[in-house]
């Protein structure tokens, strides 16, 4: 026999060790998830008289039907519906060219300013994660659109890859964000509600960033020289060329949260409205609507295995008991909430520097969130502040998933300038969190007047 709390950190650092090896996140958690689970109840029934074999055929038959109970319940939960939905919102907005629109829309009123271009790649990032809800989306769409031109205006390599890696993390806290979807369902919060308390920290974020920039070019002005100035016609233009964006983002937001729509039937809509402007386009040959078809397969196929994996490791984790038996070590530190709050953090930006976001969220949460309930914080703040840590770990050396993401479409910039881009971004993010800290409202107060909260 072998004690509940030792088996399950045997679990975590056969996770740990599974994931160093290259295993999917997903299939290492449905390992463990499953073999955990057998041992755990065949040591449980073993521990209350029953013999060895009766033990572990229980056990086995406990794990497989809890695989496919779990397996059925997230394929089956209506409200996951968004993840297919907001994909092709976003590949939709891809093909169908408002990305392009989004950058020379904020090109031709920010451009001429000194920074300006970086500035306008942030605010195109921002818009482009409002149709997305993805990071990746978002910096690989406007890498592609902001790099060549900020490179023909000799920015400084630094900040040009830096503000395009810094800005794609805002797809994973402006919302439709997938990893608010995910956090919603793993916690059972309310979607709607996730979305309603990242708008607000979204701007402010995207605000921060624009600021860190201004503040390079204070200190440098050569990293950043002025575009040319638009004129008032040409900005017009492109104002007129970006309104179907703007369009789709108050349907599918403000939809939500005056109650007309609850988040499943704003995604829809936003997915019918992004098809329609990309018909209107006329972006959709045979070949566009392939890809955008595959895209969103392959893309709701692996965060729908995450979720289920996810679901298979998180019962084995409260067999084992370790997260209570956190819950009671963090709050016997004489450190109070903060403090508590603090070492989180601290905690996330470590393994933020080794684990890949969407993999540490779905490994923290069964640890984290009883703490969070231990300690009687919001679990919707609580949520935006997870989601900015696991932005300050998309752009973290040395595993920052969205500096790889602007090395391979900028192969000439070395690595080490593109991570020294990112610090004026990463202490932007640290300063948003001491602002959601000291004035939570800043994420509550669209959720607590959410219609049909």
């Amino acid at each position: 026999m072998i004690s509940m709390t030792l088996l399950g950190v045997i679990g975590l650092g056969a996770l740990f060790t599974l994931l160093a090896l290259r295993m999917p996140v997903a299939l290492s958690m449905l390992a463990v998830g499953f073999v955990g689970t057998v041992i755990a109840n065949a040591n449980k029934f073993i521990m209350v008289g029953m013999s060895s074999d009766q033990a572990w055929a229980r056990g086995w038959k406990i794990a497989y039907s809890n695989l496919a109970g779990e397996t059925f319940e997230a394929a089956s939960n209506f409200n996951l519906l968004v993840i297919p939905m907001f994909v092709l919102m976003g590949n939709l907005a891809g093909v169908s060219g408002m990305s392009n629109d989004l950058f020379t829309a904020a090109n031709r009123w920010m451009g001429h300013l000194r920074g300006g271009l970086a500035s306008a790649t942030i605010a195109a990032c921002a818009g482009f994660a409002a149709l997305s809800g993805s990071s990746l989306a978002s910096a690989v769409t406007m890498g592609r659109v902001a790099l060549p031109e900020m490179k023909r205006y000799k920015y400084a390599d630094s900040l040009a890859t830096g503000s395009v890696a810094a800005g794609g993390t805002l797809g994973f806290l402006i919302p439709p964000s997938g990893g608010m979807i995910i956090y919603a369902i793993l916690t059972e919060q309310s979607i709607g509600r996730l979305f309603m308390a990242g708008v607000f920290p979204g701007i402010i974020l995207t605000l921060l960033f624009i600021g860190a920039i201004y503040f390079v070019v204070w200190r440098k002005p050569e990293a950043g020289p002025a575009a040319e100035r638009s004129n008032r016609a040409d900005r017009l233009q492109s104002l007129w060329r970006a309104a179907p964006i703007l369009g789709v983002v108050l349907a599918t937001i403000g939809g939500m949260y005056t109650g007309f729509f609850t988040p499943v039937e704003a995604s829809s809509v936003g997915a019918f409205l992004t098809f329609v402007v990309a018909a209107a386009r006329r972006s959709l040959n045979w070949q566009a609507t392939k890809a955008v078809v595959l895209q969103t397969m392959s893309a709701t196929a692996t965060v729908f295995l995450i979720i289920i994996g996810a679901f298979v490791f998180i019962p084995f984790m409260s067999l084992t008991e370790v997260p209570a038996q956190l819950v009671t070590l963090l709050t016997s530190l004489p450190v109070g909430d903060v403090g508590i709050l603090l070492v989180i953090i601290c905690a996330y930006i470590f393994l933020g520097m080794f684990l890949e976001s969407m993999a540490m969220l779905v490994l923290t949460i069964p640890v984290v969130i009883p703490i969070a309930i231990g300690l009687n914080w919001d679990l919707i703040w609580f949520g935006i502040i997870v989601v900015i840590v696991l932005e300050m770990g998309m752009i973290s050396p040395p595993v920052g998933i969205n500096v790889f993401i602007v090395k391979s479409i900028a192969p000439d910039v070395p690595m080490s300038r593109i991570f020294r881009g990112i610090w004026p971004f990463w202490f932007a993010m640290a300063f948003m969190l001491v602002l959601l800290i000291i004035f939570p409202q800043i994420a509550l107060f669209l959720p607590q007047t959410l219609v049909g909260g």
